[in-house]
Parts: structure tokens; C-alpha cells; sequence
């Protein structure tokens, strides 16, 4: 059985020979093969009508649970480009090129609709200086959004290159983000038409080319409600008071996180949302916080659970202890659990994308991270995560940036990548 990639190795990309598939030569060959070849000049040559995609889907508000009019958006784009665009039951727009066809193997290509942060109106997203795109989403994702439409508008041109295009999916998927809880990438690997014949899944996430993601960083999130009797701050002073308990659960937890020794992977906690009280003058009948909870070990992910139930239950017995009257209590629920998984060693898709950033001259590291990608990890299937081309930061703030400079290679690199895994993905038909 293929082990996990070790995520410490060396690599020296130069010095390796990368397995391509029996049809492709090597990656000259392929990069200067009939269709191809237009399709990567396509990406500098269409570089204002992508800038424009670009802005266009990131004006149209898209949080977490609201992404229909950016998903009816991007589907009439699709369709307006010739291919064959649909909404399915979970809210993804799916795409094929051609008539679908029913048995066919499928390599699909995925970006997520959704933002953290939405554009309270349009002129949220903006051009600043250095022709630098500014406002909610326009890195994660309005970039892996925007290189679907590239590749979608690129092989909707001729001469098309020789590969069997029957066999590619594009994806545009609802709920990566927060709460979404992989919502759209649960629904196409599990319960979609196309997911018994998934083969090879390439996810879009963000603008940097310096990632591969191979594996999936397990992820649970849990909202703690404490309640009390509430009452009026000075007459009703003493009494047990949810904010009071919660406080210090926050505090215990974070203290016992900081002070335990270093553990051999990395995890992390982080508290995010808290609610609470209606008025200054009124003691709370009820507070409520959201915990999100991260680690690369299946184990270290149970223990920080068990951590918290367990201190949640101590900062009540505190409170109840100090109260003169009344008492709180607390409920921990569970609300999402991203699943962990690993790319097996020798899994065509690694060997491919390093052979393209040697290729291209691409310095890039396997890594750990939480992305639509851990679906499929998760269930075996050979899946990545890359950024699709650019510059950015500030991600999921109202801050956030994006410059287009050096998209083009990060959309070269993705479209040589799936012409690797379509010229695979005949062998399997």
C-alpha cells in the first residue's frame, strides 16, 4: 500500500525525473503541441478581458450560505462560452465542454464562490495603484473563480488541443468558507452524478504559486452557549453570570494551550465569534462563543476537544462556586468537522505538478492546510490544492489585495497540470 508523502523531504525538482503520462514526451513537447501552445499564449494575450472576470464575479456579493447570484453569474458566463453550465442541488455550477457524457472518467477543476467578508456594494471592489485589485474576496477566491473562466474561454477557442476534454469538470463550489463547512465539495464527491467518476480533483484557492497542498488539516468547530438567570448589574449584583463563566473558559483554555509542552505536529485553537448581554446595566442571560480547533494529527485533534469540554465544565463549577444566587450552565455543540487525509506516495498528480514547476521554474513546497481539497484527500482520491497565479494578502479582512502581475504563470502552470491529468485520464477510460 502507497504510504503518506513525507512533508520533510528534500526536493530538488532539477535533479529529478518526473513520471509523465505515456502520450506526453515531456513538458516542451506538450507546451509547444498544437492547442496547447494557444492556450498558454491565450493567458498573456487576454490579460485585460481576465482582469475584467476578475472584478465583474468579485462585485457580486457572495458570503458563505449566499453565493446564488455569483453562482447564476458565473454559469451564464460558462454557457455564454459554449459549454454546458448547471446548478446542482447544492448550489455548485458544473461545466463540460461538449455534450456530458455518463461513463467517463473526470478530472475536475474547482474554485470556491464563497468569501468570509462580502462587498457591502460594489464600488467595495476597486483598482488602486499599480493596478492593484482591493476589497473583500478579491484574492480568496475571485482568482481561482477567475482562472475557471481563463480556462473555460481559452478551450472554447481553436485550434483545441488533442486531449479528451469530454473528461474535464470545471466547478465553481459553494461553502469553503467558515461554517460552509465543505458543503459543495461534500455534495460532488459524495452525492453528485459525477462522483462515482472522479479520478483526479485540482483545486483553485487563492493567488500564490508557492504551495502544493497534499495534505488535509483536520479542522472542528464547536459553539459554546452558557446560560443563567440574568438580572439587573447592581440589585441583582452576585448573581451567576454567563459572560463571567465564558471569560474564563476562554482564558484556562488559552493559558493550558500556551503552557503545555511543543507537540511534534503543529495545531492551533482560536476563539472567534462571541455574543453576549443586551445592555451595560444588565447581567446576561446567556453568552455564546465560537471555537475553531486545528491539527495536523488526528490525536492532538480529539485531545484539544476533550481540552475544552473539560475546562468548559471547570469554568462553570467557578462561576456557581462564586455566585450568591442562581446558577449558569453550558452546552458544547459540535457545528462542523473539516476531515483529515493524505495524498498517497506516488500518486501521479505529485509527480505531475512538480514536473510542471520545473518546467516552469517554479520554486514551490508540499504543505499542510484546510481547504476543499481535504474532501477527497479524505476519501482516498488524488486531490491538490494550488494558488492559481498573482499576488495577495489580507485575505478574509476588508483589507484584502490582489495583484495580476505574474497571473499568467500561475494559470500556465494549472492548465499545463490538467493537460497532464486529462492525457492520464484516458489510460483509465
Amino acid at each position: 500500500m502507497l504510504g503518506p508523502i513525507d512533508l520533510t523531504r528534500k526536493r530538488n525538482p532539477a535533479a529529478k525525473t518526473h513520471a509523465l503520462p505515456p502520450a506526453v514526451e515531456s513538458l516542451e513537447w506538450l507546451a509547444n503541441s498544437p492547442g496547447v501552445r494557444e492556450v498558454l499564449r491565450f493567458f498573456a494575450r487576454e490579460r485585460r478581458w481576465i482582469d475584467e472576470q476578475h472584478l465583474a464575479l468579485c462585485r457580486i456579493a457572495a458570503p458563505t450560505f449566499q453565493e446564488q447570484k455569483r453562482a447564476e453569474w458565473m454559469a451564464a458566463q460558462f454557457n455564454s462560452l459554449g459549454w454546458d453550465a448547471r446548478i446542482d442541488r447544492a448550489g455548485n455550477v458544473t461545466a463540460q465542454l461538449g455534450p456530458p457524457e455518463k461513463n467517463t472518467p473526470l478530472v475536475a477543476v474547482t474554485a470556491h464562490l464563497d468569501t468570509v467578508l462580502a462587498p457591502r456594494n460594489p464600488e467595495d471592489i476597486r483598482i488602486e495603484a499599480r493596478e492593484r485589485f482591493c476589497g473583500p474576496g478579491v484574492a480568496d477566491n475571485g482568482t481561482g473563480l477567475t482562472a475557471l473562466l481563463a480556462i473555460a474561454k481559452a478551450l472554447a477557442s481553436e485550434p483545441k488541443p488533442k486531449l479528451p476534454l469530454g473528461n474535464l469538470l470545471l466547478v465553481a463550489n459553494v461553502g469553503e468558507e467558515g461554517e460552509g463547512n465543505l458543503s459543495g465539495m461534500r455534495f460532488l464527491c459524495r452525492q453528485s452524478p459525477f462522483a462515482s467518476r472522479l479520478r483526479a480533483v485540482l483545486v483553485l484557492d487563492g493567488p500564490s504559486t508557492s504551495h502544493i497542498t497534499v495534505e488535509a488539516l483536520a479542522c472542528r468547530r464547536f459553539e459554546i452557549t452558557v446560560t443563567g438567570p440574568g438580572g439587573h448589574s447592581w440589585s441583582d449584583h452576585g448573581a451567576a453570570n454567563p459572560i463571567h463563566a465564558l471569560a474564563r473558559a476562554i482564558t484556562w483554555y488559552s493559558d493550558t494551550r500556551l503552557e503545555e509542552p511543543p507537540r511534534q505536529r503543529p495545531s492551533s485553537w482560536n476563539f472567534g465569534v462571541i455574543e453576549g448581554g443586551s445592555t451595560v446595566n444588565a447581567i446576561p442571560a446567556s453568552a455564546r462563543v465560537k471555537v475553531d480547533l486545528r491539527a495536523e494529527a488526528a490525536h492532538d485533534l480529539e485531545e484539544l476537544a476533550e481540552s475544552l469540554a473539560a475546562i468548559l465544565e471547570r469554568a462553570l463549577r467557578a462561576e456557581n462556586e462564586r455566585a450568591v444566587s442562581g446558577r449558569v450552565t453550558g452546552r458544547l455543540k459540535e457545528t462542523g468537522a473539516r476531515p483529515g487525509g493524505r495524498l498517497a506516495e506516488g500518486s501521479p498528480i505529485c509527480g505531475f505538478i512538480e514536473a510542471v514547476d520545473s518546467h516552469l521554474g517554479i520554486k514551490s513546497h508540499l504543505d499542510c492546510a484546510s481547504t476543499d481539497a481535504n474532501i477527497p484527500l479524505s476519501m482516498g482520491l488524488q486531490a491538490i490544492s494550488i494558488g492559481a497565479g498573482g499576488q495577495g494578502g489580507g485575505a478574509h479582512t476588508v483589507n484584502e489585495w490582489y495583484s495580476p502581475d505574474g497571473r499568467d504563470l500561475g494559470l500556465r502552470r494549472a492548465f499545463l497540470l490538467l493537460c497532464l491529468l486529462l492525457a492520464d485520464s484516458a489510460l483509465a477510460a
